[in-house]
């Protein structure tokens, strides 16, 4: 309710003057902290006079996923298995690329519900981020700086490696003269980013060789 005062035969609206807006004066500097204060009186007084300001806040959220497409996957950071919604924008022809727009919890996901972690909603950075590296590295051994090699370079140079430390650190019969076929030299630690698929056949593949050092990076 308003309320009025007179001072020298003049009116005044007392609850004008109360109000945040009465500090923008034409020709006076505002400050931030005025400016807050008369942007929060605006809202609570357009939410007062009936407007409902949910259609334009998800208008404005749908400007950035329109036309986009959406693909439902699995966040690769950890065995949670968080469920997210990947929006990408490209047809996939010959002069348009495709590019992740935007990554969100999923909802309808039982296990998370539409939440994500930090390391999750930053999940997009793992395809878009300027620093991603897409080709192998390389440092020769006394050397002090990284160099670009290919993949046949990298392959070739790991198999080598893998080989040399099984060959030198195999063991078929342990103290006791029992066959164990066995390499202590090797441990490998598997990747949360790999389908159930792949870390099988991974783990399948390792004992073959003889290790005994396997673990995941889901677990530690």
């Amino acid at each position: 309710m308003s309320s009025f005062s007179t001072d020298g035969g003049r009116v005044a609206n007392t609850s004008t003057l109360r109000s945040p807006l009465w500090y923008c004066r034409p020709g006076m500097a505002i400050s931030r902290r005025t400016f807050l204060k008369a942007s929060v009186g605006g809202a609570v007084g357009v939410s007062a006079l009936g407007f409902d300001l949910t259609p334009a806040y998800a208008a404005v959220r749908q400007l950035k996923i329109r036309n986009a497409r959406e693909y439902k996957t699995v966040c690769p950071y950890c065995a949670v298995g968080c469920g997210t919604i990947a929006y990408t924008h490209g047809s996939g022809g010959l002069n348009t690329t495709n590019t992740v727009i935007h990554v969100e919890g999923d909802p309808d996901n039982p296990i998370n519900g539409g939440t994500l972690c930090p390391k999750g909603a930053s999940q997009m950075q793992l395809a878009i981020s300027p620093r991603l590296r897409k080709s192998p590295m390389y440092r020769a051994a006394g050397a002090d700086e990284w160099q670009e090699v290919d993949w046949d370079f990298a392959m070739d140079w790991f198999a080598r490696k893998f080989k040399e430390s099984r060959d030198n650190t195999f063991v078929e019969r342990d103290g006791q003269g029992r066959t164990v076929n066995r390499t202590n030299g090797i441990a490998w630690v598997g990747s949360a980013t790999v389908a159930n698929e792949d870390a099988y056949l991974i783990t399948k593949t390792m004992r073959a060789m003889g290790l005994t050092y396997i673990d995941h990076q889901a677990r530690i």
